[in-house]
């Protein structure tokens, strides 16, 4: 250090005071040392901070979505289908108390009046699943939100034609419905009748190819002659530019009080 600043510092200094240090004066000129990039490193910093807290947040919000699609998801339609169980439990007449001696020849129910919209008409199996739900009258959003639903433009369960029914590509509804192929069953279950259809087809169309439900699949204008039922959800699982269509014909119909062997005991 300059001799001259160490006496000034000294000289400065009161009796019974420490000597106050001597500041060197910053150089002017091209040698000065500039804070900007002191604060523009601090700046950047803060940004990286920050950024790198909200792909945090960002990522747990995805997680905890993705938890709600595969876990909260399916409580819901658990408890609305226990609901949905219970409304038509209320709405059926008891079961006949005498047993049927043997099951019924295979046939087409009658025609009957389209239900409100909403309304439960019946249970859906699909045994090779180990699953079945209440299926409700219509496919709104609203009707869909816990059920599969009715199309009510097609036949009812058991009727000449096609009983089609749609349901949302989601746990706890039709997931896994690409895992039932030709020779598999689906069942339905009515006030009167069970219903047991063998699956032929599994295929995949555009959203837009409506003559999957036509009264004979897949033949739109042609004269159905025997029931069927189709399935209709979205495909891929996690998208929906696709639909994935499953086709079954009915090969068995028995009174309520006989339970159809394919349903196991």
């Amino acid at each position: 250090m300059d001799v001259t600043m160490e006496m000034s510092a000294v000289e400065d200094a009161s009796p019974g005071t420490l000597p106050r240090p001597a500041v060197p004066v910053q150089p002017e000129g091209p040698d000065r040392i500039s804070p900007v990039p002191g604060r523009f490193a601090r700046t950047v910093r803060t940004v990286a901070r920050t950024g790198g807290e909200l792909m945090i947040t960002f990522g747990v919000i995805v997680l905890l979505f993705v938890a709600y699609q595969l876990y909260g998801r399916v409580g819901m339609i658990k408890d609305h289908q226990r609901d949905l169980d219970r409304r038509l439990a209320q709405n059926w007449v008891a079961p006949p108390t005498v047993p049927s001696t043997a099951p019924a020849a295979p046939s087409a129910a009658a025609p009957q009046p389209p239900p409100p919209d909403g309304s439960a008409i019946g249970r859906l199996y699909i045994p090779k699943l180990d699953l079945d739900w209440v299926v409700v009258e219509g496919v709104s959003l609203d009707d869909l939100r816990g059920a599969p639903g009715h199309y009510p433009s097609t036949a009812m369960p058991g009727q000449i034609g096609n009983f089609a029914t749609a349901g949302h590509r989601e746990r706890g509804m039709f997931w896994d419905l690409d895992e039932i192929q030709s020779g598999d069953y689906l069942v339905m279950e009515t006030e009167t009748n069970w219903y047991v259809y063998k699956v032929y087809q599994n295929e995949i169309v555009s959203p837009h190819a409506m003559e999957v439900i036509a009264p004979t699949p897949d033949k739109p204008g042609v004269t159905p002659t025997q029931a069927e039922i189709t399935l209709t959800t979205c495909n891929p699982k996690w998208d929906n530019y696709q639909r994935m269509i499953v086709h079954g014909t009915l090969v068995q119909t028995t009174p309520h009080d006989v339970r159809p062997a394919e349903l196991g005991s």
